[in-house]
């Protein structure tokens, strides 16, 4: 935990750096930031050298979760001591939605907020996106500590394909990839026509799939300019998919990833809803007597680009989707439950889990008319076992069950049935745009405090995929055997 610090006090470092350059003001109070949190991640590090450094599955879980509350609450300190966001638990919502890529902010006027904040907001998503954890486990051995445990808390889906049998190796080569696209976007966005101030903040939200923009209206500002959206909406789809497809493109192994079943259900669900949101639009544009060849593409544009960063859970904006029809608003409720592909920064269920579902469904029409007979589901030519089966219902029910709850809970802090279920989708599932007063056009502002903490433990909640969190609430995680 103590590394973790060094990793955000660096990054803050970094983020003084560019306050400093664009004169914003707040230099000095970043700085002491960064050096509070670095002073404090030494302490912790130089505290803890004496002690066994064997991390079982027990402390993998412990420090995943604490890590990532320890992160968040280190990273409110730019926010503090600036008076960017004076109130801690309003600071600490804004920094938890940037580590957990959710995206939400309680910010109305994010064009006033100095360039150093703004960085330090997009820089949370980046180190959020990949994880912390596998950022950590890259440089933990060499400090004599297995990092095994904590990349299997940190990734609990049922993918399991790695690229090197080296934990430290298969990290190094995941962060490789993504600095690689972070840096390719920045310069595709600033050559399309954006500042590369605002090239740079829009990569790092879109490689994290988090939704953290330098403009209130968010993408929307750029609407008079296609290509800059273009852009974004493929990375977007790159940053859905699973990174190991992309180390695949890389060396040429072009055949894996089309045999790939999730990336082939990724793209058929990303086609399919797009043609749907577009026929709706259309459709409805026919009978209103508005309808317009040349508006055809805007209207594809503006759809797909929705579609892409709803199920990516990026949660960028480009138009209020809650007002194009009801029938379309359902669709995207829908969509906030299915989230990426697995091994992608993206949150949510995850298209491989819908995938296993709906085909155990389909085995048990089979399995009713031959009960004799053997049959099991299958993933890439693979049997699934009955464990990842068990896994996966698990999964559902859990998400399920933390859905309801959540939505019985901001509904017992007043907010009406529309924004409750709207919030408790978008939090969970690492969003950011909801429904009624939290809409994609709108702000968190109007969540209370409690409503904001709340808000904060779905976000954690759904971005470690529940089951690393909540295992720490039973009674035999506790006991030593």
């Amino acid at each position: 935990m103590g590394v973790l610090l060094l990793f955000n006090g660096g990054l803050m470092l970094f983020s003084s750096l560019i306050s400093f350059l664009y004169a914003d003001g707040i230099t000095f109070e970043i700085t002491l930031s960064a050096f509070l949190v670095l002073s404090f991640g030494t302490l912790m590090m130089l505290f803890g050298r004496q002690y066994h450094k064997q991390i079982q599955k027990r402390e993998g879980y412990l420090i995943v979760s604490l890590g990532w509350i320890l992160m968040a609450i280190s990273g409110t300190t730019p926010y503090l001591l600036s008076g960017a966001i004076p109130s801690f638990t309003a600071s600490f919502f804004e920094t938890m939605s940037g580590y957990t890529t959710t995206g939400a902010t309680i910010l109305n006027d994010i064009e006033s907020m100095p360039e150093g904040i703004l960085f330090w907001r997009s820089t949370t998503h980046w180190i959020g996106g990949m994880g912390i954890i596998v950022l950590a486990i890259a440089i933990l051995p060499f400090l004599g500590i297995g990092g095994i445990q904590l990349f299997s808390a940190e990734a609990p889906g049922p993918a399991g394909d790695k690229l090197h049998p080296r934990i430290t190796d298969t990290a190094k080569r995941l962060w490789l990839i993504y600095v690689s696209y972070t840096v390719i976007e920045t310069l595709l966005l600033y050559l399309a026509g954006m500042t590369f101030f605002d090239a740079i903040n829009h990569a790092m939200s879109t490689l994290s799939t988090g939704g953290f923009s330098t403009k209130n209206s968010s993408i929307a500002f750029w609407n008079d300019q296609p290509l800059i959206q273009y852009v974004i909406i493929f990375f977007m789809f790159l940053s859905g998919t699973n990174f190991v497809l992309s180390y695949f493109a890389f060396t040429k192994r072009f055949q894996k990833i089309l045999a790939d079943d999730e990336f082939r259900l990724y793209i058929r669900f990303i086609g399919f809803f797009t043609l749907l949101v577009v026929s709706i639009i259309l459709l409805n544009q026919h009978a209103q007597g508005l309808f317009s060849i040349k508006g055809v593409e805007s209207t594809f544009r503006s759809a797909a680009f929705q579609v892409v960063s709803i199920i990516t859970t990026t949660g960028f904006v480009t138009a209020d989707f809650t007002q194009w029809t009801p029938l379309i608003t359902i669709v995207f409720f829908g969509l906030m439950f299915l989230g990426g592909s697995s091994g992608s920064t993206a949150g949510g269920v995850k298209v491989v889990r819908h995938m296993l579902m709906i085909k155990s469904g389909f085995l048990e029409f089979k399995r009713a008319l031959h009960p004799n007979a053997i049959i099991q589901a299958r993933y890439n030519d693979k049997i699934v076992s009955d464990t990842i089966s068990y896994n996966i219902l698990g999964f559902f029910i859990l998400y399920l069950l933390s859905f309801i709850i959540g939505a019985v809970g901001f509904s017992g802090l007043g907010m009406d049935f529309e924004s409750a279920i709207g919030l408790a989708a978008s939090t969970l599932g690492n969003v950011g745009p909801a429904l009624g007063s939290f809409g994609p056009v709108d702000t968190y502002a109007a969540l209370p405090p409690n409503g904001q903490l709340w808000a904060s433990f779905l976000m954690l909640l759904g971005r470690l995929e529940l089951f690393t969190v909540l295992i720490l609430f039973t009674p035999f995680f506790w006991k030593r055997n």
